[in-house]
């Protein structure tokens, strides 16, 4: 059983290998992750209901990773000096654990004292200004020395200013790919740095090399560890935005340095100010808009409840009530459950049939859509 510590969970190793099978079974995202561990149990009994429930929705089958494949990721993430830890324990980072849709399990090499620290996230321009990385190297080394870990994305230009000018006080990186592929190839120096003085963190397993759709998967991750969010430098088009919108969206503080109007590099970030972020220019400014203490996760830590009673059998017309309301459109689970008089749990349980059958699609807010 996972045993309690204080506000957090410690997974035996069966349960971790369960979790991470689970989380690497096809279609099956941090949302549904929660939803089936709510549902029943525990991460072996949702292993166990899968095929069923993939069925129940439509999938002629789905691809659960075997428990060969799932030990042979811990070991090779264990050779590379990693862990795995599952949202609810001590070592995952409590600004991450409270925000929606994040993972519940990351890979991480370095230090375990990192990830329970406060965190600003400190995000731009991959080519940066000579100004641009200037006051990322001091705008980190103040907050460092504030107490705060300074977050990023080991990218290029202000990402890896950043880093740098945080290592000795405490630098998480999130990365794209697996922790073995480090992007791009330039700072695989400063990755080595931060794995020994800090902490690198991914969602993806080892050996996978990032593609296009990983990276607003890292920006998550970056926006979900931080209390806020500074940018400096963003064009138009930038993962920066990405990730300052997710930022926004799990009520987290955006804050931008601003830039000249004559620098398309800043044509982003200053349009970021004129939409309503808080402008600062120090260390200071980002500080005032903190609370004095790290606030309190609004989110239970996930763990692994007591089985819950089963379900009660649908009825045909209320399963095809629930399917009728369902569309292109995204609609919030409260409202299906209003409108369908249907219990709230047996619509959670169409709804994750229908998404591990790859028939919906989940947005921002709880929302939900029919995809595909």
């Amino acid at each position: 059983m996972a045993e309690p510590r204080g506000r957090a969970i410690r997974l035996s190793d069966a349960q971790r290998l369960a979790w991470l099978r689970l989380y690497r079974t096809e279609n099956v995202g941090p949302v549904a992750f929660r939803a089936l561990l709510n549902q029943f149990g525990g991460a072996a009994q949702a292993l166990e209901a899968l095929p069923e429930l993939a069925a129940r929705g439509g999938a002629r089958r789905i691809r659960i990773p075997s428990v060969r494949e799932a030990e042979t990721e811990l070991a090779a993430l264990d050779r590379c000096g990693g862990r795995l830890i599952a949202m609810g324990e001590a070592e995952f980072p409590p600004a991450l654990a409270a925000a929606e849709g994040a993972p519940p399990l990351l890979s991480v090499i370095g230090r375990d004292d990192i990830g329970p620290r406060r965190m600003i996230a400190i995000v731009g321009a991959r080519n940066a200004s000579g100004a641009g990385r200037s006051f990322a190297q001091r705008l980190a080394r103040d907050l460092g020395e504030a107490g705060f870990v300074v977050a990023s994305g080991l990218a290029r230009g202000i990402d890896g200013a950043a880093h740098h000018a945080a290592l000795p006080t405490g630098t998480l990186a999130a990365l794209a790919g697996g922790l073995d592929r480090i992007y791009p190839p330039e700072h695989e120096e400063l990755a080595a740095r931060i794995a020994e003085e800090g902490l690198l963190v991914s969602e993806m397993p080892m050996g996978w090399v990032a593609r296009g759709r990983d990276f607003p998967r890292r920006n998550r991750v970056i926006a979900g560890v931080a209390e806020a969010t500074v940018v400096i430098e963003a064009a138009l088009r930038s993962g920066s935005l990405i990730t300052a919108r997710l930022a926004a969206e799990a009520g987290r503080e955006v804050l931008v340095a601003p830039g000249s109007p004559l620098d398309p590099r800043c044509e982003g970030s200053n349009r970021l100010i004129r939409d309503g972020a808080t402008l600062i220019t120090s260390a200071a400014h980002v500080i005032e808009t903190l609370p004095r203490r790290a606030p309190v996760p609004a989110r239970a830590p996930l763990a692994e409840p007591a089985a819950p009673e089963p379900p009660a059998p649908l009825e045909a017309d209320q399963r095809a009530r629930i399917l009728e309301l369902l569309s292109p459109s995204p609609v919030t689970v409260d409202t299906l459950v209003q409108m369908s008089g249907v219990p709230a749990r047996a619509v959670q349980l169409v709804l994750l049939e229908l998404e591990l059958a790859g028939r919906t699609e989940r947005h921002s807010g709880g929302r939900i859509s029919l995809g595909g």
